[in-house]
């Protein structure tokens, strides 16, 4: 990633709608959400929505395909690591232990869930 693509990105995020958008979809990766039910959550018209979510689009933080006669949206999750890691890539100046913190904050949210074992009678 370079900083043109970087700064796109970032741009796009930069907005409350979007921001929120942006948020939403990644909470319902990885099914997606139909724009008609993103527009519901974040309470815009869909064509105002539909101008935000081109922004994300062009950015490539959301994706979409067509299901019948729905359009469902999707966080492009591999699109935002690139972005998280190329704010990063410099961190702590060859000192690990200063971004150890950082690192550690971001293991409660992304950790998968732990399926509860069976017990055996």
């Amino acid at each position: 990633m370079d900083n043109e693509e970087a700064v796109l990105a970032l741009a796009a995020l930069a907005q409350p709608t979007r921001l929120n958008a942006f948020r939403i979809l990644a909470s319902h990766e990885p099914e997606g959400l139909a724009a008609g039910e993103l527009a519901r959550a974040l309470e815009v018209p869909q064509n105002t929505l539909s101008a935000h979510l081109s922004i994300l689009s062009r950015a490539d933080l959301v994706t979409s395909a067509r299901h019948s006669r729905s359009i469902v949206y999707r966080a492009n999750l591999a699109e935002f690591q690139k972005v998280a890691l190329f704010l990063l890539q410099d961190c702590c100046g060859g000192r690990p232990e200063v971004c150890a913190p950082l690192i550690e904050s971001l293991a409660p949210c992304c950790s998968p869930k732990k399926k509860k074992e069976r017990s055996r009678v």
